[in-house]
């Protein structure tokens, strides 16, 4: 009998430990999604927002978005996946989850956020795609701009990166292929779900976000994004076809996976074991 051929997973590795590691026709330099990696960014762009006088960390999300009166949400407590508002938006598809949820149906839930809510805010943490998303568009409302106008006014030009977009060039792009080696479509993610999920970037540009927010601090204390595990500051993604682990230890190590294919798991379990041998080698 036949065995059937051992599926290879696109895998790029980045650390401070060892040169990139590229694997099964992945790459550096080309355009990838990365998933929730993106709430990184825009956590960011509403730390520098506050640090400028634009908006206040606590504000009450009806101060950007009126419709929201009487939620009890404030801009933290998106932002720490405080809110009390479910993983996702109500009534996703299967096939092409977010492909639907644009502003209008974002905005449509406002007025009734505290039927969505599973929680009263503040209480407890529940991370929250649908949060991020609310959040993003209050920050839209008090820049007076696109999502991308804001977040590279405030995140990645002061960081000096061009390398992360909603909308790279499809010649760039990197994807999945499926069976018989066609290429598979990605999500709809440039809708009312960006903030949330819907950037891409270079691998390398992931790294460079890691040492210039968590090494180097360029742009202050890390947001409020970032999960944490002891001396460990880290945050992950995964789309359909795509997974990111991305993260820095304290002493200044850190590590940057993605794969196009397998688990969000192996990829997360992938990352942890890079900075764990890394810093066996110390």
């Amino acid at each position: 009998m036949r065995r059937a051929p051992v599926r290879r997973i696109p895998t790029c590795v980045l650390s401070n430990a060892a040169p990139p590691a590229v694997s099964d026709g992945h790459a550096v330099a080309r355009f990838v999604e990365i998933g929730s990696f993106t709430k990184v960014i825009t956590g960011t762009a509403l730390t520098c927002m506050a640090e400028t006088g634009t908006l206040a960390l606590d504000d009450p999300l009806e101060r950007w978005l009126p419709a929201a009166r009487g939620s009890g949400i404030t801009l933290l407590h998106l932002a720490q996946h405080t809110s009390g508002l479910p993983r996702l938006p109500p009534r996703l598809s299967r096939r092409d989850p977010y492909a639907a949820f644009d502003r209008r149906t974002l905005h449509q839930l406002l007025n009734r956020l505290d039927a969505v809510a599973t929680h009263p805010p503040g209480r407890r943490e529940e991370y929250s795609n649908l949060g991020y998303a609310i959040l993003g568009e209050a920050l839209t409302a008090a820049a007076g701009a696109t999502y991308e106008e804001l977040v590279t006014e405030y995140v990645l030009r002061p960081l000096d990166m061009t390398e992360v977009t909603a909308t790279p060039d499809p010649g760039r792009r990197l994807l999945a292929r499926g069976r018989f080696g066609r290429v598979r479509r990605p999500w709809t993610m440039h809708g009312a779900i960006l903030p949330a999920g819907g950037l891409w970037a270079t691998p390398r540009a992931v790294a460079q976000l890691v040492v210039r927010l968590l090494v180097e601090r360029r742009l202050g204390d890390p947001a409020p994004s970032w999960q944490t595990a002891g001396s460990l500051r880290w945050h992950n993604g995964a789309t359909r076809d795509a997974s990111l682990f991305a993260g820095a230890m304290d002493d200044g190590g850190w590590v940057v996976v993605h794969r196009l294919g397998g688990t969000p798991e192996e990829t997360d379990q992938a990352g942890i074991e890079v900075l764990r041998q890394s810093r066996a080698s110390l």
